[in-house]
């Protein structure tokens, strides 16, 4: 019934927005609220399962991004032929030489394994540069002002959703293959680092995705407003709702994401349900809340963790597919950790950590007020000042304070929820 009640509080702010502000207003809040609580089961599959630290959430949003131009944006012929083959040569070469170091790390004799990897990296990295240098220089020119970068393959961009899952996956196998075995506040160092890692490459990388140049322009599940409002049919069954075109066209689209982000959500919640009443997330708390004991009863408790780590980077890679698919553009600098790394954390923390409802509604409640805490910031500090004088100073830093409002919601809100209700809103059973 605390549930229910709940998710009845949210579905109904999210109405209101709609009765009192514009329906378009509340469904770009719900499409939003359906991708951050995907983040939020993602981000409490590793922490509230498994106990994992996973401080670069970030990181793993925007390779799902990423994955969205590589997947189904339409290649470009001229970079291809310009560098696109040295440039693939290269990254083969890199993964031969990572690979190469590996080996011998693994194989040579202590003394003289660190020596042999330095030198296998020195001159690896030498060639991966003499390789990849003149390629991207190649690819970057062929008109930079509206290319400048390979593309992707041309598929169909649905795809492009458990692709960044899957590249996702892959990036965290690398992480967790290093960095699991870390005590936790070094686990979050190195997740938040790598994170910046990857930011840094996509903003960098022209040839990769246009770097801040951003790409834009992405294929998408559902047709264009513009196209929708030069279709007879279409202007008629809006006229006949009492609608005008424009807006029934953004209605259509905006409920059609909807749709895809709820099939999507109610797919991975009945996983993440399935998995946590299993034999497996049994075993998974037990290694959380003992990881000595689980050892002792024959569990490999460094693999258990390379397994959850990943399956909740899948989710938050999926979710950085959609909400770039939802966007239409990919924007490396808008990738901030306060927006994907900490709000998700606030989310998960304030919903209920190891509960999977809770997570989902951590991450429509603390979304709404997200979006929300602004505007009703400025209703109420205009209702404050009304009295007070147009040059008063006092009326001014309190409207300038304004945009400050979002930070300090999500803190009061933080500080309260870990007060009173320390296993959030609807604990773990």
């Amino acid at each position: 019934m605390r549930a229910l009640g709940l998710f009845a509080l949210v579905a109904a702010l999210i109405l209101g927005t709609g009765v009192l502000q514009s329906w378009n207003s509340a469904l770009i809040i719900l499409n939003m609220g359906l991708v951050s609580a995907i983040m939020s089961l993602g981000v409490n599959l590793q922490w509230g399962l498994a106990g994992l630290f996973n401080v670069g959430v970030m990181g793993f949003v925007a390779l799902g991004g990423l994955a969205v131009v590589l997947t189904s944006v339409a290649p470009v012929p001229a970079a291809w032929e310009a560098g696109g083959g040295r440039a693939i040569a290269a990254l083969i070469l890199g993964a031969a030489v990572i690979t190469l170091a590996a080996l011998a790390w693994r194989g040579l004799a202590h003394r003289r394994r660190g020596l042999a990897v330095a030198a296998i990296l020195l001159v690896g990295l030498v060639a991966f540069r003499w390789v990849l240098d003149p390629a991207t220089a190649s690819i970057e020119s062929v008109d930079p002002a509206a290319t400048g970068y390979l593309g992707g393959l041309g598929l169909p961009v649905l795809l492009a959703w458990p692709v960044g899952g899957l590249l996702a996956a892959g990036v965290a196998w690398m992480i967790g293959k290093t960095a699991l075995g870390l005590r936790s506040d070094y686990l979050a160092i190195a997740t938040l680092g790598i994170a910046e890692i990857i930011i840094a490459v996509l903003k960098n990388e022209d040839w990769l995705a246009r770097g801040v140049k951003n790409v834009i322009g992405l294929p998408r599940p559902l047709p264009y407003e513009i196209d929708l409002q030069q279709t007879p049919g279409f202007a008629e069954r809006a006229a006949g709702l009492g609608l005008d075109v424009t807006t029934a066209s953004t209605l259509y689209v905006k409920v059609g994401y909807s749709l895809l982000f709820t099939a999507v959500l109610v797919a991975v919640l009945v996983l993440a349900q399935l998995a946590l009443k299993s034999p497996w997330g049994r075993m998974m708390r037990a290694i959380r809340d003992n990881e000595e004991a689980a050892e002792a009863m024959g569990k490999d408790v460094t693999a258990r963790h390379l397994q959850v780590f990943i399956l909740g980077s899948v989710l938050c890679g999926i979710a950085g597919a959609m909400m770039t698919t939802l966007d239409g553009q990919l924007t490396p600098s808008s990738y901030q950790p306060l927006r994907y790394t900490f709000l998700i954390w606030v989310m998960v923390i304030v919903g209920g950590s190891g509960n999977n409802l809770g997570a989902v509604l951590g991450g429509f409640l603390i979304w709404f007020l997200w979006v929300q805490v602004e505007p009703m910031g400025q209703w109420l500090m205009g209702l404050i000042t009304a009295g007070m004088a147009d040059d008063s100073a006092i009326r001014n830093h309190l409207l300038d304070s304004v945009q400050h409002m979002r930070l300090l919601t999500m803190g009061v809100i933080l500080l309260l929820v870990l007060r009173f209700a320390p296993r959030g809103l609807l604990p773990e059973k």
